[in-house]
């Protein structure tokens, strides 16, 4: 079995409570606004990253960060992308189980028909009343697990 840990919207902040949820990942997947370098750089302490562009990642640092991603892990096909109306491909078409976004802060895990997508909500600053939140995937043969998990913070 896999676990790929998801994580978006840090903006900057990397909660301690996310970094325990991450630990024991085989792969994060990071779904954009992070806010910094070291975000990602703590991130790749733990295992490997993929990490997309937010709206609001800006800087030198920022252009080496992709606007979209596809990555195969375990047999799963799965593309990450910031802002889901940003989507250009047919995710089904291309071949791809899963679509891993952010922006909405709103933590999410909906077929459409055989893709999964899911926003693992924002594990950064609070916004508004949203839940601070992560998810991972369970990678188990052909079979995909998602778990939204609210972070218990103060």
């Amino acid at each position: 079995m896999q676990r790929i840990g998801l994580i978006s919207d840090t903006h900057g902040l990397l909660r301690p409570e996310a970094l325990a949820f991450l630990q024991g990942c085989d792969h994060i997947v990071h779904g954009g606004d992070i806010g910094s370098q070291r975000i990602l750089d703590d991130l790749a302490a733990i295992a490997p990253v993929t990490a997309v562009r937010g709206n609001n990642d800006t800087g030198p640092w920022a252009q080496a960060v992709p606007e979209t991603a596809l990555i195969d892990v375990g047999g799963l096909r799965l593309y990450a992308i910031h802002d889901l109306a940003d989507l250009r491909i047919d995710p089904a078409a291309e071949g791809i189980g899963v679509v891993v976004s952010g922006h909405s802060h709103r933590p999410l895990a909906q077929m459409r028909g055989d893709v999964l997508y899911i926003n693992p909500g924002s594990a950064g600053p609070r916004r508004f009343r949203l839940p601070i939140a992560v998810a991972e995937l369970l990678l188990d043969g052909d079979a995909v697990t998602p778990k939204i998990v609210e972070l218990p913070v103060g």
